[in-house]
Order: C-alpha cells, then sequence, then structure tokens
C-alpha cells in the first residue's frame, strides 16, 4: 500500500514523516509521485483505502491533484481524524477541493480554471508577511512557475468561510481578489491549502528556487515546526483582534483616534444605532484583504462613540443564495423591539434588498429571512439604469416607520436621465409596494446613480442626501408626510472631500449623528502594502438652520480625548512670517482657530511640516473667493498618492471672521468651517518629523483672534 520513491537531487529535507497521497487514477498518481519525489524520505499512500492506523507514523500528508476532487476515489474520515489529532495536511491545487468534503471548510471554491498563458505566483498579505510559510522570501509578491498547463483552484467572488487567506495571486498583474493560500486550524492540527503555482518540478524553471523554497516552508510549518497562527480571517474574540491591530500598526498613516478596522478593508457605514445604551457602528467590510471584493458586515461597539471595540463579523456572504457574493450597504430596524436590518445581497450581477434579524441583543449574531429577497425586481414602470456591473443599479437603504407604516427609500438610477431615490412602503417588512421617485436628479449636475440615499426630518425642514460617485450632494426643503413627496429648495454639498456614503442614527438624547466613509487617496499598491484601506469619519452631528440649510458639528464626546492644551489670543502673522508656534507639533491634533478677516486676502495654517519645509500640508482660506483649500501638492515625497488641491466655499460670521475646526489624525485632516461646510482631506507624509505647526499669511497681516490646539489622545480599543 506504501512504497518509497525515487528522490531528486534537490529533494527537500523537511522535519518529520511525510507521506503523499496518490490517486487510483494512474494519471493522477503519477502527479502526486512526481511532486513526493521533491521530499527527502517521503512515502505514497494510496488515497482510497486508507485507515487511521496506516497513518500514525506520520507528521504530514500531502495531497496533490491536478483535477477536483472524486469522493470515490479517497478514504476521507482518516485524514480528518490524522489532522484533528494533530497532523499537517498539505492540500495543493484541485486538492484544495477536498476541504468541504473533509469537513473543515463550508464554502467550496468558486474559481477553478487550467491555466497556460501566464507565469504565476503569490501576493502575500501584510498581515501574514511575517508567517513562517514565507520565511526567506522577502517579495510580497513572488512568481513560483512559468507558463505551464495547471488547475488553478482559487475563492475569488467567494470567501472562505472557515479559512484565513494568507495570500493572493499573481499572474501578469497583481489580483488580490484571487485568494490562492489558505489556512485552517482543525481541531490540534492544521491544513494549509495552495490553490496553484505548484505546478512544475523541472529544474530548468526560472522560478523552481522560489517555488521549492516555498514548499519547504509549507512542510515544515505543517511538520510542527511553526508557530500556531492565530485565527485572523473571522475572529470571534477581542484577543484575535487585537493580534491583527498589532499585526499592521502602519503608525505614520494608520489613524489613532478616528476608527479603522482591524485589517483589510472598510467602506459604507452601516445599520447605525445606539441599543440599549450601546452604540453600534457596523460597516462594508472585505476580510480578504485591503480591496474592495467580498463584501461582509463588520461590526464595533462603543459607549461613547470615540473608543471602539471589534466585533465579530454580523453579516456574511452565504453561497447559492440572493447575497452569495457580497451583503452591501442597509440600515438597522428597530420593529417594536425587534433589531433587523435591510441590505442589500448580490449574487453576479444581480443586487435586491434583504432582510436579516439579530438572535441577541448584542446584536452579535444574525438569521436571514427565509423569503429573501424581499423585494424581487427593480420597479417596473421605470427605465432602471443597468451597468456593467449590474443588471439594474438597485441598492443601499434607508427606513423609517410613520403610524404603523414601513417606509423605504432605494438607491437606484433611471436609464438617460440621473440618479434617483425610490420609494416603497410596508406593513411587515417583508411584503412592499412601491410608490414612486422620491426624487430624481439630472446625470449632468448629480450623475447617473445615486447611492446610499437618506431622508432626514428635522422641525425646519427635511434634508435628502444621496452618494453619486464623487460627491454627497443634499437636497433641502418640505416633506409632505402623508403624500410622501419631497420638495426640495436648496441643494449643496454635505463633504467637499473624501468623504462618502455618509449615514445616520437618532441617539437617546434626540441628536442625529451622522458617520461618513473615508476614503484612501493613495495607490490600490500602497494600500495593498499598508494592509489596511479605509477609515470612519468622526462622528457628526447633523441638524438643519431656518434658513434650512445644514449645520454640521463634531460630536461634543470627542473632546474627551483632549490631552494638553495649548492657547494662543491676538496673534499677528506677517506675509513672509514663520515660528509663530514654536514648541507646539504633532500628528493627532485637535485645532480651534478664529481668524480676523479685515484687510486679510490669503491666510492660514501648515500642518506635518518637516524641519526643512520639503513635506507640509497648507490649509489656506482666500478672501478673494472666499474659499478654504487643503493644498497637498507639498504633502507627501510619495508621487503616487492624490495630491490635488480640495477647496470649499466659506461665508463670514456678521463680525468679519472665519473660524476653522479641524481634526488631524496622521493621514486625516478633517475641516469644519464655521459650523456650515465640512472637507475631509487625506495626506500621506513619508517622513518621521513631519509633525510641524505653523501660521501663514500672504501680502497682507492678519490677525488670529483665538487659537486653541489639543493633543489628542489614542481611542485604545
Amino acid at each position: 500500500m506504501d512504497h518509497n520513491v525515487a528522490h531528486s537531487e534537490d529533494e527537500l529535507a523537511i522535519p518529520g514523516q511525510i507521506a503523499c497521497l496518490v490517486s487510483n487514477d494512474p494519471n493522477e498518481s503519477l502527479a502526486s509521485l512526481d511532486w513526493c519525489s521533491l521530499v527527502a524520505g517521503a512515502t505514497t499512500l494510496t488515497a482510497g483505502n486508507l485507515s487511521e492506523s496506516d497513518l500514525d507514523e506520520y507528521d504530514v500528508l500531502w495531497w496533490h491533484r491536478e483535477t477536483p476532487l472524486d469522493q470515490d476515489d479517497v478514504s476521507l474520515e482518516p485524514i480528518r481524524s490524522f489532522v484533528e489529532s494533530g497532523g499537517g495536511l498539505l492540500l495543493s491545487h484541485g486538492a484544495v477541493t477536498a476541504a468541504t468534503a473533509l469537513g473543515i471548510e463550508a464554502h467550496e471554491p468558486d474559481r477553478l480554471k487550467r491555466r497556460t498563458a501566464d507565469s504565476s505566483g503569490f501576493l502575500v498579505r501584510t498581515l501574514y508577511d511575517s508567517h513562517p510559510v514565507f520565511a526567506g522570501i522577502n517579495e510580497s509578491d513572488f512568481q513560483t512557475t512559468r507558463p505551464v498547463d495547471a488547475l488553478a483552484v482559487h475563492y475569488e467572488k467567494r470567501m472562505p468561510h472557515d479559512a484565513d487567506v494568507l495570500a493572493a495571486t499573481v499572474e501578469s498583474s497583481n489580483h488580490p481578489a484571487r485568494k490562492s493560500i489558505l489556512h485552517w486550524n482543525v481541531g490540534e492540527g492544521c491544513v494549509l491549502g495552495v490553490g496553484h503555482g505548484l505546478a512544475s518540478t523541472t529544474t530548468d524553471d526560472a522560478h523552481q528556487k522560489t517555488r521549492t523554497h516555498l514548499l519547504g516552508n509549507v512542510l515544515t510549518y505543517l511538520a510542527g515546526e511553526g508557530e500556531p497562527l492565530p485565527t485572523m480571517g473571522k475572529p470571534k474574540g477581542r484577543e484575535e483582534f487585537e493580534a491583527m491591530r498589532r499585526a499592521i500598526p502602519n503608525p505614520r498613516h494608520r489613524p489613532q483616534y478616528h476608527f479603522t478596522p482591524p485589517a483589510n478593508w472598510l467602506n459604507d457605514p452601516n445599520g447605525l444605532v445606539q441599543w440599549n445604551g450601546q452604540y453600534h457602528l457596523f460597516y462594508q467590510y472585505n476580510p480578504a484583504g485591503p480591496f474592495h471584493g467580498t463584501i461582509h458586515w463588520g461590526h464595533a461597539v462603543s459607549d461613547d462613540l470615540v473608543h471602539w471595540e471589534d466585533e465579530p463579523i454580523a453579516l456574511e456572504p452565504t453561497p447559492d443564495s440572493p447575497d452569495e457574493h457580497g451583503c452591501w450597504s442597509g440600515a438597522f430596524v428597530d420593529d417594536d423591539g425587534t433589531p433587523r436590518a435591510m441590505y442589500t445581497g448580490g449574487s453576479e450581477r444581480i443586487q435586491l434588498p434583504c432582510l436579516a434579524t439579530a438572535d441577541d441583543d448584542d446584536l452579535r449574531s444574525w438569521s436571514k429571512d427565509p423569503s429573501n429577497p424581499v423585494i424581487e425586481s427593480p420597479p417596473d414602470s421605470v427605465d432602471v439604469l443597468s451597468s456593467t456591473h449590474w443588471e439594474a443599479e438597485f441598492r443601499d437603504h434607508a427606513l423609517y416607520e410613520d403610524n404603523g407604516t414601513w417606509h423605504q427609500i432605494i438607491g437606484s438610477g433611471i436609464e438617460r436621465k440621473g440618479g434617483t431615490a425610490f420609494l416603497y412602503r410596508s406593513e411587515d417588512l417583508r411584503e412592499w409596494e412601491y410608490c414612486h421617485p422620491l426624487l430624481a436628479g439630472d446625470w449632468r449636475e448629480t450623475g447617473p446613480m445615486w447611492e446610499c440615499p437618506e431622508l432626514l426630518r428635522f422641525d425646519e425642514g427635511a434634508l435628502l442626501h444621496v452618494s453619486d460617485y464623487t460627491n454627497v450632494v443634499v437636497f433641502t426643503g418640505t416633506y409632505d408626510e402623508d403624500a410622501m413627496r419631497f420638495d426640495p429648495q436648496h441643494r449643496c454639498i454635505l463633504d467637499h472631500g473624501d468623504f462618502y456614503a455618509p449615514q445616520s442614527f437618532e441617539t437617546d438624547d434626540g441628536r442625529t449623528i451622522t458617520f461618513g466613509w473615508v476614503r484612501e487617496a493613495r495607490s490600490t499598491e500602497s494600500q495593498w502594502d499598508a494592509g489596511w484601506s479605509g477609515l470612519m469619519s468622526l462622528p457628526r452631528v447633523i441638524s438643519m438652520t431656518d434658513e434650512q440649510r445644514p449645520r454640521v458639528e463634531v460630536a461634543e464626546e470627542v473632546t474627551r480625548l483632549r490631552k494638553e492644551r495649548h492657547q494662543f489670543e491676538n496673534v499677528q502673522v506677517s506675509p513672509g512670517g514663520s515660528g509663530y508656534l514654536e514648541g507646539v507639533s504633532g500628528d493627532a491634533l485637535e485645532i480651534s482657530v478664529t481668524f480676523d478677516t479685515e484687510g486679510a486676502e490669503e491666510f492660514g495654517l501648515i500642518l506635518r511640516e518637516s524641519p526643512d519645509g520639503e513635506e507640509r500640508t497648507i490649509i489656506s482660506c482666500d478672501m478673494r473667493y472666499r474659499e478654504v483649500t487643503v493644498n497637498r501638492d507639498e504633502s507627501s515625497l510619495d508621487p503616487a498618492v492624490d495630491d490635488s488641491p480640495q477647496s470649499m466655499p466659506i461665508r463670514l460670521e456678521d463680525d468679519g471672521t472665519v473660524t476653522l475646526h479641524l481634526f488631524l489624525d496622521r493621514s486625516v485632516v478633517e475641516v469644519f468651517a464655521n459650523n456650515a461646510q465640512c472637507l475631509t482631506s487625506r495626506i500621506y507624509p513619508m517622513r518621521s518629523d513631519s509633525n510641524g505647526l505653523d501660521l501663514y499669511a500672504t501680502r497682507d497681516e492678519v490677525t488670529v483672534a483665538s487659537l486653541d490646539i489639543w493633543e489628542m489622545k489614542p481611542a485604545d480599543r
């Protein structure tokens, strides 16, 4: 049943006893035997008639296939028992499909394809770059095979349920969505899946050395020579989240008091609510890495809106369901004391509304409604916009209840017209009646598609905001509750920078709090290298003036992060002058400054300045154009970041002053002008000494009536 094999001159010396599993299929057997020849002292076992006692003497099993698993060709239970008892198992190429049959993985891989066109290799996740599997491999992306006819097995649109994804795929370019090297903890043992990149054993291959080095690392780790890996793909406990955050601190750019994901990708805030006294932040999250794909709902909780604790993933895609390729944006619903969430489920090119109900009052566990999707198609009476990604652009939800009737707003677009927000109503959250577009825009002014629509109602009027791919557009006016009609009177931009897809909720004390996704302004490669992408804005209180203009200010809870205060009054800033704030510096600050603009033309603040001025960010107030600009052309020595200026209009106070309220947190700057305009910007200084702070003026002297600077504490989690 077992036999020794002839070994190559380049054979690997691996600690422990290794057996290669071969198939009853002669062709599969040859492929496995070819690989087994690389391992010194390895034997082969026929997979089809194993018993547990056959595996007692081995430390590692290696199962390589060039076709998907045929379950009639293998004895699965002895292999599973071997791993649970502390053994190591390598599944390579087609054998990765055995993970579901072995009961160690709930989701089957969704991409199985033979490849011959490109050399292939791996893109290592920063979260795992110190893993023993990659010891001695210095590049984050590396090739292991030349073009060769071989089966490649990946999770692409699908995410493994039970595995940590250690690396993605490199071919002619990087493919972060193709999840390639997988890690499972099973009982006392460990399983590694390598879906491609191990197909050639020829010694004249330019990548042979790297390939065999990787293989040696994998087998050595499985033999018990490496430290056990904490579960960081879908962690369940606080220690695992803390391990993720420690693995990718990135102190130069990762904010310390804005909420960022433990690792990986974050975008839209979802399901915001204060429930049983605690604040809950759900958000779009990709556990596979810092890129947009395989979207889940991340979750964090807070007692004060600033100190957040990571919670387990709340919603994840379910294979062969309406949300199999993503649980997209949605909202929390308090259904007479029952917590529910309405979200967009994505499957192939179809996206439809889905409902989930919390299983506990901590909102940690959720069950999806068997009636999903609760709306089976967009309205037939409207020519809904379609695209290369979606048959119908129809997503993102905001809900409110009025006299026992639920109203739901869904973002969409109308062909050849523009973005729209559709209005529906329901008595039970499951049977929905289409009413009409709440509002439709002109594609030339506010884009062809509206995402994340939300209607906020105040005593002074109603506010509808939509995200049009570029900006968060605000319409203010009146809303007729009986006719369910919105009459807009004004239009403006909610935030003039890297702020998108906001969502709001009402607190127990009656405030309307808004969070928004703060997007990155650096390359996708930089995001991958950093290991994280995206953050939440600070919590903002949104209200409306008597003139039906939005008013926005940062929630007072943020003041709890203040440390040392630096205070200045009546500072005369002269053209060409500098050194006004000598001794004050930092990359995590709150700044409130009031300028007396009389006779002044341009003035402002300098942030994150290096001693020689090589790097600096200028916040300028230009009275000629009545605008505030974040000038980023000198913010970073990295040529790949976005260094374009960002501007917003300002209106002077009645006394001729301008007050700026700024929050600097390493790579993010949130600027508020007279509580009427907002601008969120991203900056990425490369020098560790770019922490200087100063004032400046051009042409004319300007008076700083008052200036308060607070050093900010980290929002330790």
